[in-house]
């Protein structure tokens, strides 16, 4: 089913991506949940019946990492820095300091597969192909390791700013 699954992939998988840009709301959200989706697909791929049900079954995979994604903001503010930003009351150096240093440790503490992808793409500004190259995967590898650090940041930056 291997080569099957990434014919299938190759014919759906720029439909699915315009679906979940409308589902998602943007693009970076739709790319992240397309890499989910089709790396959860390929997990489960045994469970799929018939080939001409694997746009609508990709499509709803993603729709529900989608929705997921929107219900699980990147991280929660604590609420003292969340009514300086809505009052327009500077953040201090000290405050942005320590905010630094959960940014900083909270990629430290990434897998090395998943750090060197994350500071590339997100730190160093680089496009997903040139990281793909530099690296040596696929685009879509990148883009699901970006995804998970993602999340892995976004969980350890709610643990240490929260605890702030």
């Amino acid at each position: 089913m291997m080569k099957g699954f990434e014919r299938l992939v190759r014919e759906h998988k720029d439909a699915v991506y315009r679906q979940m840009v409308r589902v998602c709301s943007h693009r970076e959200d739709a790319e992240d949940a397309l890499a989910a989706a089709l790396l959860q697909a390929f997990r489960s791929v045994d469970q799929l019946q018939d080939e001409d049900s694997f746009r609508p079954w990709l499509a709803t995979i993603g729709k529900r990492i989608c929705y997921r994604m929107r219900s699980h903001p990147a991280f929660e503010i604590p609420l003292e820095y969340a009514d300086r930003l809505a009052a327009n009351t500077p953040v201090s150096d000290s405050d942005l300091e320590v905010l630094k240093g959960c940014v900083k440790q909270a990629v430290e503490e990434l897998a090395p597969t998943y750090r060197e992808v994350y500071v590339l793409v997100e730190i160093d500004e680089h496009q997903i192909s040139e990281v793909a190259a530099k690296v040596g995967i696929s685009e879509a590898a990148v883009k699901s390791r970006l995804h998970r650090a993602r999340a892995l940041v976004r969980d350890r930056l709610d643990k240490s700013i929260c605890a702030m």
